[in-house]
């Protein structure tokens, strides 16, 4: 394991079938006003809606409503929603949606009271939250999966008019209070948001498993949380209502993004530095930006983190490696994945998303460059990277 660290995750999970009836005993935590925030009121149709509004009424909480959040929240949004919540002197914010509306969420929970400009304060400068500033709680009720911002200080927020998709990971002040995952929930959740989001959930393990630091715990534990997410995802495809399959993917989701498997790691995160890069230019589906860069990228670096590779062909692919060097064992098991991305039918170039030749050099111009990887990266790379990304 690489360091010393501390681990503490401060939010309180509450998981299954009918785990909504949890949310009266957590309403008990926080004052009378709630900030209910959702998306496009898909919500309403499928009958959560009224489930959540009538146990904070139930609870005699005063709901002040904030919808419409968006796939990439926008600063727009996002100002908007802070003005939302001051007018409601929101006491608890609620978020009934998937990673986009938590993340939106915690946005507005740190900028509301923030007394500088959020966007350039938490987004370009990428400070944290002043010790001084208000912090409103968040609550999440989860309806789809994906990010895992149900147990974790992160946020994203767009800038379309500067094409600039922005993260920017908080401590566990920030974490959600408490979260509610009822799988029955991601039911309804369309086809194409289904698949973008159990490759959203592959790509959050691979950003911590292909690292710099190997051979630890963590490791372990990832193998393990890939090799679930492709039995089940391969059984959700098939069967969308299937209950132990879409559970196994949101217990997953959570459990790869929620910091425990980065401890002792060095972490990677270049595709969703590309990935967000590309969403800033196409407003695409997160999920998919991943899966239309990750081949080429991990085929790029994988010579750099060759052991890693070989093992992640043999452990979570099941390559047999008799016979074969070990650059073939580690090729094997990137065309198994592959084929798995095929199977489930995630985007795999970045024409089908919009990108052209064109935008390459805009896109690496706000592509942050980590160095967590096997690999330090240069802008030259980025663009072999793209470039071979553009066709399948």
């Amino acid at each position: 394991m690489l360091g010393n660290f501390t681990y503490h995750n401060p939010t309180r999970l509450h998981f299954g079938e009918q785990a909504i009836q949890e949310l009266a005993t957590e309403l008990q935590n926080y004052g009378e006003n709630v900030l209910l925030v959702y998306g496009g009121g898909s919500i309403k149709q499928n009958g959560i809606y009224q489930a959540v509004l009538e146990i904070l009424q139930a609870n005699g909480k005063n709901v002040f409503e904030d919808p419409g959040v968006m796939p990439n929240p926008t600063v727009a949004k996002l100002n908007e929603g802070c003005e939302r919540a001051r007018t409601a002197k929101a006491d608890l914010i609620l978020a009934v949606g998937g990673g986009s509306t938590c993340d939106y969420a915690k946005a507005v929970a740190i900028s509301a009271y923030c007394p500088t400009d959020p966007w350039e304060t938490y987004f370009l400068r990428y400070e944290d939250v002043a010790p001084e500033t208000k912090i409103i709680p968040v609550g999440c009720i989860l309806t789809m999966v994906g990010t895992g911002s149900e147990m974790n200080g992160g946020t994203v927020i767009t800038h379309p008019e500067s094409k600039l998709k922005i993260g920017h990971v908080f401590g566990e002040n920030v974490f959600p209070h408490f979260a509610i995952l009822d799988p029955t929930y991601t039911y309804s959740v369309p086809h194409y948001q289904m698949i973008a989001g159990c490759f959203d959930i592959m790509s959050h393990i691979l950003e911590q498993y292909f690292s710099g630091t190997d051979d630890n715990t963590s490791d372990y534990l990832m193998e393990g949380l890939l090799q679930s997410l492709i039995h089940s995802s391969k059984i959700a495809v098939q069967n969308p209502t299937d209950y132990e399959a879409r559970s196994n993917i949101m217990w997953t989701s959570t459990w790869a993004l929620n910091t425990l498997v980065a401890k002792g790691k060095a972490t990677d995160w270049m595709v969703h530095m590309l990935g967000q890069s590309i969403g800033g230019f196409t407003n695409a589906t997160h999920g998919m930006t991943l899966s239309a860069i990750s081949l080429a990228y991990y085929r790029y670096i994988m010579h750099d983190g060759l052991a890693k590779f070989k093992r992640f062909a043999i452990n979570v692919w099941h390559v047999d490696p008799q016979g074969k060097t070990d650059v073939e064992i580690a090729e094997a098991g990137l065309a198994a994945m592959e084929a798995y991305m095929r199977e489930i039918g995630v985007v795999m170039n970045l024409s089908d998303l919009g990108v052209e030749v064109a935008m390459i050099p805009g896109i690496i111009q706000r592509t942050p460059i980590l160095t967590g990887g096997y690999k330090a990266l240069t802008p030259s790379d980025l663009e072999v990277i793209l470039t071979q990304s553009l066709h399948s």
